[in-house]
């Protein structure tokens, strides 16, 4: 599977930080030309070489033919490059015409003004191939959109059978209420733990994806803290009873994902939350869990929200050849071309078209594997899924905050309510300095 770039650490924060601060005078000014003109289309994306190198001198190739005389030049970065050097070139104005992003990290561009506004640049006919949620996934506010959706991916259940089966389950839990209830039985039947998720304030944001899930909105219009609320208290409490119940496995405050991952392939919990390719990676590594797995849809909260995350492709507003970078960026993102690539990357599709053309695909095969079912509930909930926590600048930092009151709840040294208070002053100071 193609990699995805994370911010992992506060220092790479205090980078974004800084750099921010530079950005913020420099983005509106003139500096070095940029690196492409008229009739040339530089390209950067993160991590596909040299698995995709077939897939797209085959593409750009198709392009230049049918768009003389643009040229497209490919530039391939590491996932761990990419920020710094995305960051160094728009400050300098030398950036690239078509830059693969995710809404995350582009989002602290798009807070300067540093992408074109696609609402503006690209036609309605173009806009309605995508799924709805997932082109609005790019949007900061009302009326701008700064990303064109290229590539998803969403997690689902994936279950081990045999564990449902000894604490006398059915069948897997769909929403969060039902999740507690398989855990409180899975650990009194079988002596495991029925799930893992961290809080670890450098790892995953599904912990804070959770909270939205369960209906709790976590800035407001101003970027103040909206999640000292009625259902904030619900969420933060609900982890804390699970916790304190002894239904979680300790480790969740210090662990990261991956920690998930090893606990369900050595069947110490029924449930992990995952990519479908993560099936394929335990018939590999472990192979009698792989046989006793099975997938089911997403667990949702009250809101029925499942998360979607997103890979896209950004225009820097100095470039020099804008129609050649929006018509080469619709190009990549079209139908057609999502549905070859996705098929090799195993990731899914972002325009409607290409999900129906998958789902009929898959409708075809018999004796369908395990890991294509496990596809086929993926793609069954993306046209509902949506990225559930906006493009933040500084999500690192919310998440950061939240985890670490809501962990300090979890072992008791503080109340559900003074961890809520108290990480909301945090935010709301920060904000202020």
């Amino acid at each position: 599977m193609v990699s995805w770039c994370r911010w992992r650490s506060p220092r790479r924060w205090f980078m974004f930080a800084c750099l921010g601060l530079l950005l913020s005078g420099l983005i509106s000014c003139q500096g070095k030309q940029p690196q492409s003109m008229e009739g040339k289309v530089s390209f950067w994306t993160m991590q596909l070489q040299p698995k995709f190198n077939q897939y797209f001198d085959e593409l750009i190739g198709t392009f230049e033919r049918e768009n003389p005389p643009e040229q497209v030049n490919w530039v391939d970065i590491p996932w761990n490059a990419m920020e710094s050097k995305i960051l160094t070139a728009v400050s300098a104005n030398t950036a690239p015409d078509v830059v693969n992003l995710n809404p995350t990290f582009a989002s602290l561009l798009a807070s300067k003004n540093a992408w074109l506004n696609l609402e503006q640049e690209v036609r309605p006919e173009v806009k309605a191939r995508y799924l709805p949620s997932i082109w609005q996934a790019n949007s900061l506010r009302e009326g701008e959109v700064f990303g064109f959706p290229w590539y998803l991916t969403t997690r689902i259940t994936i279950y081990n059978q045999d564990l449902l089966r000894q604490a006398g389950l059915s069948a897997p839990p769909a929403t969060f209420a039902e999740l507690a209830v398989a855990a409180k039985a899975i650990r009194e039947t079988t002596g495991k733990y029925g799930f893992f998720i961290t809080f670890s304030p450098s790892d995953s944001a599904e912990a804070l994806e959770s909270l939205v899930q369960m209906g709790v909105r976590l800035v407001d219009d101003d970027g103040r803290a909206a999640f000292n609320s009625p259902a904030g208290k619900v969420a933060f409490q609900y982890w804390v009873d699970l916790y304190q119940q002894g239904l979680l496995p300790p480790e969740v405050l210090t662990e990261g994902h991956r920690r998930a991952g090893d606990l369900y392939q050595s069947g110490a919990i029924a449930f992990l939350s995952a990519g479908p390719e993560l099936l394929a990676s335990l018939e590999k590594n472990a192979p009698s869990i792989a046989k006793v797995s099975a997938a089911a849809p997403q667990i949702v909260g009250e809101t029925g929200k499942r998360n979607v995350a997103v890979m896209n492709l950004v225009i820097p507003r100095s470039t020099q050849n804008p129609t050649g970078a929006i018509k080469f960026a619709e190009f990549v993102t079209n139908t057609d071309n999502q549905f070859t690539f996705i098929k090799q990357a195993n990731v899914l599709p972002s325009t409607i078209g290409a999900v129906d053309k998958y789902r009929e695909e898959l409708a075809k095969i018999s004796n369908a594997s395990s890991l294509e079912n496990a596809r086929r509930v993926a793609l069954e909930q993306l046209p509902t899924a949506e990225v559930l926590i906006p493009p933040m600048a500084n999500l690192n930092q919310l998440k950061r905050i939240i985890y670490e009151n809501l962990g300090a709840a979890m072992v008791g040294n503080k109340t559900v309510d003074q961890a809520l208070q108290d990480a909301e002053q945090v935010w709301n100071d920060n904000l202020k300095g």
